[in-house]
């Protein structure tokens, strides 16, 4: 059981990754803990850091590394 979980984990980001990839203008990279956030956030969601790398081949090659391991970020839903 535990084993799908983390293979429905994984091809959740895996999907998350594609639309990420095929779109990198509406994302970006924060410099604080390596989340991808949309183009249009000022401070990150996870860190609360405000520094982003906007570049699209920088965006592309992150979506790419996440989706392909388990999430060890602590997001916002982690702290409720």
């Amino acid at each position: 059981m535990h084993m799908a979980k983390e293979e429905t984990a994984l091809a959740d980001r895996a999907k998350r990754a594609r639309r990420i990839v095929k779109n990198p203008t509406l994302y970006k990279v924060c410099m604080g803990c390596d989340s991808i956030v949309a183009s249009k956030v000022n401070i990150c969601p996870n860190c609360h850091a405000y520094r982003f790398e906007i570049r699209e081949d920088f965006v592309v090659a992150q979506a790419k590394a996440l989706s392909t391991r388990e999430q060890n970020s602590v997001v916002a839903e982690d702290l409720m």
